[in-house]
């Protein structure tokens, strides 16, 4: 590939841009900084966050814009890098390791703060992504719920449909939301989102997916991240999580699913069957998939011995790559790069959304939660909830109600949420400029009402 001078000229006036950038944003802070000793970081790092969010609204413009320069220049590669949803809150968060480096004008300042941070989750993420998208898992998930769905007197197409979205989302309180999320998005995308289906009833079938795995995580107290935040502070057992949140869960992901299968049944019914016919894959490799499955979610809070684990398993797949299809490294790191970034600004926004947190009445505080939700990851809102002292049990439910309610409303509302966007992205129904935001929100209201029904007014 050959540079052309404009090409140059292009590059570094995009650095030089981003120079200033950095460098305008640590003036700006170091004023702060002035006014109000040790609010700097977090006030900055507000800044930031926003314009991440904005960013993940604006990935179908960087991506429309990028055709307007010649294949293969400078300023399309930038463009489409922009334009990756993924990539959106790392690169933030790589600015503002910069600014803090320079702003301190120290590297060691900037470490100091990304070592101080807990990176647990994205880890977990991307090897659990990895090791429930091998052939195995998913063929094993296929066949139970191909076994739910056969039990219906319906079409397979609508029968799976309604198993999968429902039955499917629920499996997530057992091997966890970023498992159920990837499993069932491999499936949705082979069997729907990569035939000939509306635009619409893919945002449909979009948003009630991210809103079902969200709820549908509730059943235990140990699967759903923002539970987890608060279970073992707030002594939340099993039977806590099923008597009050699993059956509205249950209630909620079958009544939407059935809605939506409603609304759509023509061009459900109307899909052909599916023709293809899995490879047979041996009983016992299934079961040591099942097993390394099961440990990286017993050892979730151990990233270290489930990295252990993890590359004992990849072993495995190298000696039985004859039933195996190529990992989904590459989508798995990229899903854990936006969730380190999620982390590594999210943590800034403590200063601000506590006291929002505090100061709401228990109404407030669960509608409140859901629309937060929307801007800022939930498992990061129940955290913080947690630290609040002499918070009354009707505020705890509020709290987490609300949160896992609005975990389907946008990419950034729930940590398994990228994960399903990362492998939906290239999915033929949503054209050749992927996921639209807006089109996610639009698509995940129907459920999230039907949610604060079940969640709050029943």
């Amino acid at each position: 590939m050959s540079f052309s001078a404009t090409d140059v000229m292009a590059s570094l006036s995009f650095v030089l841009d981003s120079g200033s950038f950095v460098l305008a944003v640590s003036e700006a802070v170091e004023k702060t900084a002035a006014a109000a000793p040790g609010r700097a970081l977090e006030i900055m790092g507000t800044v930031l966050f926003s314009i991440a969010v904005l960013h993940t609204f604006c990935v179908k413009f960087f991506a429309r814009w990028a055709h307007k320069y010649p294949e293969g220049s400078i300023q399309e590669n930038v463009l489409h890098f922009m334009a990756e949803t993924e990539i959106v809150f790392g690169v933030w968060a790589a600015i503002l390791f910069i600014i803090v480096a320079v702003m301190k004008l120290s590297v060691t300042a900037a470490v100091d703060y990304i070592e101080a941070l807990n990176y647990n989750e994205p880890k977990f993420v991307f090897v659990i992504m990895v090791v429930a998208a091998t052939r195995p898992v998913v063929n094993l998930a296929e066949q139970i719920i191909l076994a739910i769905a056969r039990l219906m007197p319906l079409k397979e197409s609508v029968s799976f449909y309604i198993a999968a979205l429902s039955f499917g989302s629920l499996l997530g309180s057992f091997i966890t939301e970023p498992a159920a999320m990837t499993l069932l998005a491999l499936l949705l995308k082979r069997r729907y989102f990569d035939r000939e289906i509306s635009r619409t009833l893919a945002y449909a079938t979009l948003g009630l997916l991210f809103v079902n795995v969200s709820i549908g995580g509730t059943l235990t107290h140990f699967a759903a991240p923002p539970v987890l935040m608060v279970a073992s502070t707030w002594e939340w057992d099993l039977w806590f999580m099923v008597t009050h949140f699993g059956w509205r869960a249950a209630l909620s992901c079958i009544g939407s699913t059935l809605i939506i299968t409603l609304c759509f049944w023509k061009q459900l019914n109307a899909l052909p069957l599916e023709d293809t016919v899995p490879v047979p894959v041996p009983r016992w490799l299934t079961a040591f998939h099942i097993v390394f499955l099961g440990a990286v979610v017993m050892f979730s809070h151990h990233p270290e011995v489930f990295f252990g684990v993890f590359m004992i398993f990849l072993g495995l797949v190298t000696a039985t790559r004859e039933f195996q299809e190529p990992l989904k490294l590459k989508e798995g790191l990229l899903v854990g790069f936006f969730l380190a970034g999620l982390v590594t600004l999210g943590k800034l926004q403590a200063y601000w959304v506590s006291p929002l947190v505090t100061s709401l009445q228990d109404a407030q505080l669960f509608f409140g939660a859901t629309a937060l939700t929307a801007i800022t990851d939930n498992a990061a809102l129940t955290s913080l909830g947690a630290l609040v002292e002499g918070i009354s049990d009707d505020s705890k439910y509020a709290l987490v109600a609300g949160a896992v309610t609005g975990g389907g409303l946008t990419v950034i509302a729930n940590a398994p949420n990228p994960a399903g966007a990362g492998i939906l992205q290239s999915a033929k129904a949503f054209g050749e400029n992927g996921i639209s935001p807006l089109g996610l929100l639009v698509g995940a209201l129907p459920p999230t009402m039907i949610a604060i029904a079940m969640f709050w007014l029943i």
